[in-house]
């Protein structure tokens, strides 16, 4: 697969998961619900619909495809995934956490409107996300939803992503060791990228091994992702990045790259790849645009 085509399928995905959250997040009320505050909504809009990759939902979309699944379903799954993922972002943002004033070259909710409009458009998209998943439109079988979010909480919460985020903040006061910087990020960083490779099996009914297969890649890609966000933060600029680069440094945080340095990342970035093209490799061709997504990862600039 060229390049250019991995672009084309990225771009398509991209385009396709926004439309989907620019539906699911109008103004009209849903059935059960009274009212959609207006400035809360414009709240929310701003820290969804603001550019990205949507690379989650790319995972979630190829994944599904992978097993011929129902692409209705995995573009719901995949909106779902980026409320997670974007509600994650306005939080990390705040203040109180890491207090940056630049998301992907806009300013962040709190800036643009304050900080309890933050946290409750936070608040929202967390609850959406599951609100998403669970609803009938989604075209799967209840069994299947059930699983879908059940492994979604256990990606986002207490032991995944949200446990990551309180690993990441005490390790301002005190720099984890090596198996501790590599536990906070596949919890901070992995958890909601496995999930996105391993929600096609689930959407798409694989067996266990399939299952047990993707959410391998999944860790795999997440592992190769932080290592490349540490990476740029390293040696990118804020305007490439459209964020502040350099926090880690400053705050003494604890990296894979400042434990081990540049070269020996990017060795080990070529590792993870080839580590996801045999994971992958009983699916054949199929799976041509999953390892060409662990690539992207790697060689990413921003």
């Amino acid at each position: 697969m060229t390049d250019q085509t991995f672009t084309a399928r990225l771009d398509d995905a991209r385009q396709q998961v926004e439309a989907r959250l620019d539906a699911l997040l109008g103004p009209a009320p849903l059935a059960g619900e009274t009212a959609r505050p207006p400035t809360l909504m414009a709240a929310i809009r701003h820290g969804v619909l603001n550019g990205g990759k949507r690379f989650r939902p790319f995972l979630v979309i190829e994944s599904t495809r992978l097993f011929d699944g129902p692409q209705e379903a995995a573009l719901r799954v995949a909106a779902a995934l980026e409320c997670v993922h974007c509600y994650s972002l306005i939080h990390d943002d705040l203040p109180a956490m890491d207090d940056d004033d630049l998301r992907r070259g806009r300013p962040t909710v709190h800036k643009a409107f304050d900080e309890a409009g933050a946290i409750l458009a936070g608040d929202s998209l967390l609850t959406l996300a599951f609100d998403i998943i669970a609803d009938d439109a989604t075209g799967l079988e209840p069994a299947a939803r059930l699983k879908l979010v059940s492994a979604l909480a256990r990606a986002a919460g207490v032991g995944g992503m949200v446990g990551g985020q309180a690993l990441d903040l005490a390790a301002e006061k005190s720099p984890p060791d090596e198996a501790g910087i590599v536990t906070l990020q596949a919890m901070k960083t992995g958890a909601l990228i496995r999930f996105a490779a391993e929600a096609g099996a689930i959407i798409a009914g694989a067996g266990e091994d399939e299952r047990a297969r993707l959410h391998r890649y999944g860790a795999v890609v997440g592992l190769a992702f932080q290592l490349a966000d540490d990476l740029l933060d390293l040696t990118a600029d804020s305007e490439t990045m459209g964020k502040a680069t350099g926090k880690d440094v400053g705050r003494g945080k604890g990296t894979l790259v400042a434990l081990h340095g540049v070269e020996w990342a990017e060795n080990r970035l070529g590792e993870l790849v080839d580590e996801a093209s045999t994971l992958l490799s009983p699916f054949g061709a199929k799976a041509e645009t999953l390892v060409e997504a662990a690539r992207f990862v790697a060689k990413r600039k921003n």
